[in-house]
């Protein structure tokens, strides 16, 4: 099924690893132009774009730091510019630093809170100005499991996801007499590089969470993510859908 997506311009942030480099290779196989922002991974992020150009889109890799608003704009007004149109925004980029609260720092909290919940109002306040003004867009928001139920030791993580969730639905609301849908994709466990650093223990209390008895791989998350950017889910907006092998049930 085709999704209606060739000549649509994109924003992955986080693009360079991981879901956030599934959906933008998922994106481009479907005729969208693709333009990822990556903070480290210069290696990775020149690959993806390789890879994209060589399906015959546009690509584009910006180093940026999702939580300074400057550069979120800049990254817009780059991606309008040289795809001719800017009509998708996945956000996606993310950290996690863990600890139980009472052993959690200010830092702790303040540094996963600043990428993940403000590092996504900067993109999201972009997008949703060049949006609003063109009267079309899709906002998907990358959030997970954790910032529906919580998880201990992730306090901060949680509070960051559960953030993205209620930013969401407020802009879903929002922005949806402009033709904007803004929906979230709450995975659980996914077989992504950051995964390799959890403990044995931890990940098998994850996967005996589940019913169908594996985790997800990040193309999972990249087709569900790629639908909810299509008009085929016009009729979708603020929701949260969860995409976690009944990890949550």
């Amino acid at each position: 099924m085709e999704l209606g997506l060739k000549g649509k311009g994109a924003i992955v942030t986080g693009g360079s690893l991981g879901i956030g480099q599934a959906t933008a290779l998922r994106l481009a196989r479907e005729g969208c132009n693709v333009a990822i922002n990556y903070r480290r991974h210069d290696t990775e992020a020149k690959e993806v774009v390789r890879l994209i150009e060589e399906m015959g889109s546009k690509a584009l890799a910006v180093q940026a730091d999702v939580s300074i608003y400057a550069d979120a704009m800049k990254m817009v007004e780059q991606v309008a510019d040289r795809f001719g149109s800017f009509d998708i925004l996945v956000c996606n980029a993310g950290i996690t630093w863990d600890g139980m609260i009472w052993k959690m720092s200010e830092e702790q909290f303040d540094q996963v809170i600043t990428v993940n919940l403000k590092g996504y109002f900067n993109y999201n306040k972009a997008a949703a100005m060049h949006f609003k003004d063109h009267r079309y867009g899709k906002i998907v928001n990358i959030s997970s499991i954790n910032g529906i139920r919580g998880k201990a030791g992730q306090a901060n993580y949680a509070a960051s996801k559960g953030g993205e969730i209620a930013l969401s639905k407020s802009l879903a609301k929002e922005l949806g007499r402009f033709n904007v849908n803004v929906n979230v994709v709450a995975p659980g466990m996914v077989l992504t590089e950051m995964m390799a650093a959890i403990p044995p223990e931890f990940k098998n209390a994850a996967m005996s969470e589940t019913v169908v008895g594996r985790f997800a791989s990040p193309d999972d998350v990249a087709n569900l993510t790629a639908f909810l950017c299509s008009d085929l889910s016009r009729h979708i907006t603020g929701e949260t859908i969860k995409i976690d092998g009944g990890q949550y049930i």
